[in-house]
């Protein structure tokens, strides 16, 4: 498998390349404002702000590894989830009293706030992180988590990407994970362990079989779709957004997620995950949101699970993580 240091680096290159450029007429109405090379102190220094506040209150866990298929999978115990908790019942209180459901990024958390990437999307804190500098990607209109990702999300999302090393995901809809309404990606950087493979999965995306430019892993038990990005070096974000773009409908297309014929309106066929770095993309379609009372969102497909106590922890060692991975996802047509 190439670095993930070098695909960063390439994918860094082919987006600083462009915004060094002298301006021209853009062919698009996004218009990146991410000034670059400034993000990734941003990011620490508006974390340690929200952490002396209190607007950020992180999760407390501990790690836990459970090995099965070749793949050492990391577990998240959560040792506290009192604010949490209490912070969901506040929202609930507030969709009651209001009579609609409460929207965290209509208006955002200012405390929270990182940078304006585009007109389109700005960056904020995860308010309750289990992930040191876990960061969201936001539309600043309302848009569906369910709906479709464009080009303007991706463009959004190669700026950040281009500033470090990270694992981008996305729960499309409930019962893939996400916990809110309006559109938002998340970003984490990487490792996501101290040791071993930067992502867990690694090991299993080495041996993956292609057909044509879309591919599958033989260990995975369950449907999904794997590509490799090939990203146009020395082209501008929107090249490589609309690239990235063309991969993701390829992708959701041969998992069975999207509807239409090819250059027409497309629609969703159902929940799903989406993994994204430098280098590949994988689409996972989702079934249900959690198995043996465990909810899995994006990341338990990249190889980190997270439990809420010791009993969750056990059942999901008895059970071994490919199990309740295969439970949630849709079954191998």
């Amino acid at each position: 498998m190439h670095s993930l240091k070098l695909a960063h680096e390439k994918l860094k290159d082919s987006i600083d390349i462009k915004l060094n450029m002298p301006e021209e007429k853009p062919a698009s109405p996004t218009r990146l404002t991410l000034e670059p090379g400034t993000f990734w102190a941003k990011v620490k220094d508006r974390t340690e702000r929200a952490l002396r506040c209190g607007a950020l209150q992180p999760i407390p866990t501990e790690c836990e590894f459970a090995e099965e298929n070749g793949i050492r999978f990391l577990v998240r115990v959560a040792s506290n989830l009192a604010r949490k908790e209490s912070a969901r019942k506040e929202q609930d209180k507030k969709n009651a009293t209001s009579g609609k459901e409460f929207n965290p990024f209509l208006p955002y958390d200012r405390d929270l706030f990182v940078a304006d990437i585009s007109k389109t999307h700005l960056c904020l804190l995860n308010k309750f992180n289990a992930v040191d500098y876990h960061l969201l990607i936001v539309t600043r209109e309302f848009e569906e988590q369910e709906s479709l990702l464009a080009r303007q999300d991706f463009e959004a999302l190669l700026a950040v990407m281009a500033e470090f090393d990270g694992l981008a995901f996305y729960n499309s809809g409930k019962v893939a994970g996400a916990s809110q309404r309006h559109k938002h990606l998340q970003l984490v950087p990487l490792p996501l362990t101290p040791w071993g493979h930067k992502i867990p999965i690694e090991p299993a995306l080495e041996v993956a079989r292609f057909q044509d430019s879309v591919g599958t892993v033989p260990i995975f038990p369950f449907a999904h779709a794997f590509a490799r990005l090939d990203l146009p070096v020395g082209g501008s974000p929107l090249s490589a957004a609309e690239a990235m773009l063309e991969r993701y409908r390829t992708l959701l297309r041969s998992a069975g997620l999207l509807e239409g014929e090819v250059g027409s309106e497309n629609r969703l066929a159902g929940a799903y995950n989406l993994l994204v770095t430098g280098e590949w993309m994988l689409v996972v379609p989702r079934s249900q949101e959690h198995f043996q009372s465990i909810s899995v969102n994006s990341l338990g497909f990249a190889g980190t699970l997270f439990v809420r106590n010791e009993e969750q922890l056990k059942v999901l060692k008895d059970l071994g993580p490919v199990t309740v991975l295969r439970n949630v996802a849709k079954m191998k047509g």
